[in-house]
This record gives C-alpha cells, sequence and structure tokens, in this order.
C-alpha cells in the first residue's frame, strides 16, 4: 500500500523538499503528479489558499481547497482554517501572472482523491494508521488520517479508563496512531484504546507495596477509582475531601489478575492540570485482528475483534 500521511508530515522529508527547491524540479512533480506539501501563507478574498513552495508563488483555488466544497457539502473554513499551516497538493498547471512570473496552479482536492482511491478506500478493520489530532470536542477528536482527510474517533474509545474530556489526552497538532474499528458506508470508524495495552501489559509496571502517581477519575459512595494509565485504574477506599480530576499519592495494596483489581490506599492528593504527552503504544504493527484486554485468568472476557463485517465487545 503507498505511503500516505496527515499533513505536517510530509513538508519536512527530504523529497518534499527538493521539489520545491527549483522550478525544473516542480515540473518534474507536475509531470509525475506527485503530492507535495508546503505552507499556505494567506487566503484572498476569494477564498483561493496563496501557498509558499520557496521558488515561486502558488495558488489553490477555492474549488480545489478541499473535497466538497465546489459542491457545498464542505464548508469555506475548511479552506480559511488552513493559512499558516502545511496543505498538500498536486500541480495542475503553470501560468504567468500579471507581471510575466511563473505561478503554479494547485488542488489539495486532487491530492485528496488520491489519497482517497490508493490509501484510504484499501483500508479494512485492524489496520493501524497515523493521525493527527486537529479539532476536539467534548465528545471526541477529530483526526487528519491522509492529506488533510478528516475522521472522527469517540471518547470512549480514547482509553480503558474513562475521561469527562478528550484534552486529557490529547493536545491538536498531536501525531497518534489509530486503529480501523469498522467500515460503514464509506465511514471509518476509528478506536484508539486498543493500542494502550492489556490489563497485564499495564499491571506488569507496577508491584505490591510501591507508591505511585494516579489521576482520581470518579468518587463514588464504596470508593475511588485511581487511573494509573490510560488502560488501568484501582480502587481505593474514599478520603475526606478528594476530588475527580485530582492528583494523588497511591499505596498499591494488591493486585488481583483474576478479578483485574488493583487494591490503592490514598496517600496524599492534590490539585495539578498535566499537559497531556504522546501516547505510549504497546502494540506497534500495522495490523491487530484480535485484542484480548483481559487477561486469561479472569472470568470475565473483555475482547476486541476486527473483521471485514464486524467489530466485537464480548463479556
Amino acid at each position: 500500500m503507498i505511503d500516505f500521511h496527515p499533513e505536517g508530515q510530509l513538508i519536512l522529508k527530504q523529497e518534499n523538499k527538493t521539489f520545491l527547491s527549483s522550478p525544473s524540479n516542480l515540473a518534474d512533480a507536475y509531470k509525475n503528479n506527485k503530492i507535495l506539501e508546503a505552507k499556505a501563507i494567506m487566503c484572498d478574498s476569494n477564498h483561493n489558499l496563496i501557498i509558499d513552495l520557496n521558488c515561486m508563488k502558488g495558488i489553490i483555488p477555492r474549488d480545489e481547497g478541499a473535497i466538497g466544497i465546489k459542491e457545498g457539502s464542505v464548508r469555506d473554513i475548511a479552506v480559511i482554517s488552513k493559512v499558516n499551516r502545511p496543505v498538500c497538493f498536486t500541480i495542475t498547471k503553470f501560468e504567468k501572472d500579471p507581471s510575466g512570473k511563473d505561478v503554479a496552479i494547485l488542488s489539495r482536492r486532487e491530492a485528496q482523491e488520491i489519497c482517497n482511491e490508493k490509501y484510504i478506500s484499501k483500508l479494512v478493520p485492524g489496520d493501524i494508521i497515523s493521525a493527527k489530532i486537529t479539532h476536539i470536542e467534548a465528545f471526541g477528536v477529530f483526526v487528519d488520517i491522509g492529506c488533510g482527510i478528516i475522521s472522527f474517533l469517540p471518547i470512549d474509545s480514547i482509553s480503558v479508563s474513562r475521561i469527562s474530556h478528550p484534552n486529557e489526552r490529547f493536545v491538536v497538532g498531536m501525531d497518534i496512531k489509530v486503529i480501523v474499528k469498522s467500515l460503514e458506508n464509506n465511514r471509518i470508524n476509528l478506536t484508539h484504546k486498543e493500542l494502550l495495552g492489556t490489563w497485564e501489559e499495564n499491571a506488569s509496571l507496577f508491584s505490591i507495596g510501591e507508591t505511585v502517581s494516579g489521576t482520581i477519575r470518579s468518587v463514588e459512595d464504596y470508593g475511588a477509582f485511581i487511573e494509573l494509565t490510560p488502560n488501568l485504574a484501582g480502587l481505593s477506599e474514599i478520603k475526606r475531601g478528594i476530588q475527580t480530576g485530582q492528583q494523588a499519592s497511591v499505596y498499591i495494596k494488591n493486585i488481583i489478575p483474576e478479578k483485574m483489581k488493583i487494591k490503592l490506599v490514598i496517600i496524599d492528593t492534590f490539585d495539578f492540570h498535566n499537559v497531556p504527552s504522546s501516547p505510549k503504544y504497546f502494540y506497534t504493527q500495522n495490523h491487530i485482528d484480535k485484542f484480548t484486554y483481559s487477561p486469561e485468568s479472569s472470568s470475565k472476557t473483555i475482547q476486541t475483534i476486527f473483521s471485514d463485517l464486524v467489530t466485537a465487545n464480548s463479556h
């Protein structure tokens, strides 16, 4: 499969820099219909994007700004918001401006259509792909999965440990990995939590008797759930004054794989806002067929099965 990237990942690659280094190299890119990337420096009053090609000026006409702009199914903000950011494109022709200088006419839409045809349309459930966070909402995050084509990752698929808002895990511009969960009506459904490791993989990072850091995720009548890693939480007895979202120092009292339980004792809590860091992935291959979160010794099976037809959770 041809390798396509979210916007921003191609601009610093040497091949891309070489094509932008001279008019003759740009002509070669045009002849070979290469997808290139450069920074959009302005959007004019007609919503045409002006692109800095280093060796000459580039213009992406409004209708070529993205799939759906011309048809009206995508709003112009999709073009305007690209100012001061890297954008992908193909070169459709060269022209002279009124002063006689060469100008390259570009198409981001065509680059997206190529990406759709040669990459995204060939994805199957279980494929692990690169993505870039473009927008964060309370219900999930929107990600670029190639050439500015956007897909959605819901909040409940970000991690096993529940969070109140995706900004506890991600920031805009962060590069992450995602799994194609299922395909419905040409829409790609994504998941992320399976890449963050099984219960046993995460529990192996800790030992009974250690005092470690955690985040209080919920406070119930029977105890407080404290996140130790994005895919692992333990239960502690209630301590007066604790609140959801606080950082905690916790003593590990017991680890029980067959019950998927970690018993904790809260030593101290404090208020502190953590800036999200890049996720640490346990699974680093390009495809996964099945993910089993629960240990073999557990009576409860938590599993995701990826196939062309179904994504299932069995409990």
